[in-house]
């Protein structure tokens, strides 16, 4: 061992030049000390020979640990090889990722005039687009009152439209919907699967539509009320929206208040069934149940079409109540 690596401590200096003999003059006490610091020398001694080795044993393991936690490139990796990871399975090439989603605009400004009084004006409620983006979509405005010719090419672009809430029933605005029915019904026909959800007022106008009658809607109470929805007996989801809910969800859909409702009018399940037009082309999924016990239609869906059509507000969200108290304070409508 050379040199260097060997203590240089005066212990050690002491207990390799001591003899026996000097050792044996010495008092007791004195002998014990020098056994002491002999015996705490040799300890020294033999870390002094082991620590090396010991150091870059330990070196070898963190360089070997360090390795193993090296992030390679692909190019790093052979194939085949146990570091190889499987790789991610491709995307169905049946399904869209990324939708594009046609919103039909609402006349007005959504403030009773106070950021825009034009008579051409529209709108789309915040709440909507948050509902098809938090969903992965992106949204394409349809605006109601634009040439026809350009809503057939915005209808080209997007892969679904939603009809939302609001008051209009008569008007452009009535015939700009039945025009973008007309036109979603021509692309299922064809093999062109393009969905359609219709929620508050587009419930209503769906109804009139295709009842072909304006004044089959009823009043009810349930103007910003929160209530359940009752499934009817018998009912198979399948196919429809509510098919990925949880069963604990669907339980509490009908036991809770749970959905938001804010509308005047609707229609009751038996002048519903009444007509062969609206029976024939939708099935019955949910009532509910206004302030006065009166029970209307709040969820239908289409017997051979991808159509659904709510008369209560899935896309109100939590961030959407924050602003309850507001809403009547300034004078908007909350639609």
């Amino acid at each position: 061992m050379p040199a260097h690596f060997l203590s240089s401590s005066p212990s050690a200096s002491t207990s390799s030049t001591a003899s026996p003999a000097d050792s044996s003059d010495m008092p007791k006490d004195a002998v014990s000390a020098s056994s002491s610091s002999s015996s705490s020398g040799r300890y020294s001694e033999i870390w002094n020979y082991l620590w090396v080795p010991l150091l870059l044993s330990v070196s070898k393991e963190l360089t070997a640990a360090k390795a193993e936690s090296t992030i390679l490139l692909p190019s790093d990796v052979r194939l085949g090889s146990a570091r190889s990871s499987p790789s991610c399975p491709a995307p169905d090439p049946k399904l869209n990722f990324r939708p594009v989603v046609g919103i039909l605009t609402h006349p007005g400004d959504g403030a009773s005039g106070r950021l825009n009084n034009d008579t051409n004006a529209s709108y789309i409620a915040a709440s909507y687009v948050k509902f098809v983006e938090s969903a992965g979509a992106r949204v394409i405005p349809l605006i109601y009152n634009e040439p026809l010719e350009i809503l057939h090419e915005k209808l080209n672009l997007v892969n679904g439209v939603i009809f939302t809430g609001g008051w209009a029933k008569s008007g452009l605005y009535y015939k700009t919907v039945g025009e973008i029915f007309k036109k979603s019904l021509e692309k299922n026909d064809v093999g062109d699967h393009f969905p359609v959800l219709a929620i508050c007022l587009g419930f209503e106008l769906l109804t009139m539509i295709i009842s072909k009658d304006q004044k089959i809607l009823e009043e009810f109470s349930a103007a910003d009320q929160a209530s359940t929805l009752k499934f009817m007996e018998n009912t198979d989801i399948r196919g429809t929206v509510f098919q990925r809910f949880p069963p604990d969800l669907l339980r509490k859909l009908s036991t809770d208040c749970l959905v938001m409702q804010n509308h005047h009018y609707g229609i009751s399940p038996e002048r519903f069934q009444e007509n062969i037009d609206l029976s024939s082309f939708f099935k019955i999924l949910t009532t509910s149940t206004d302030e006065d016990d009166k029970v209307y239609v709040s969820t239908v869906h289409a017997r051979s079409y991808p159509v659904t059509a709510f008369q209560w507000h899935p896309e109100v969200g939590v961030w959407h109540l924050l602003f309850a108290d507001f809403v009547p304070a300034a004078g908007l409508r909350d639609e």
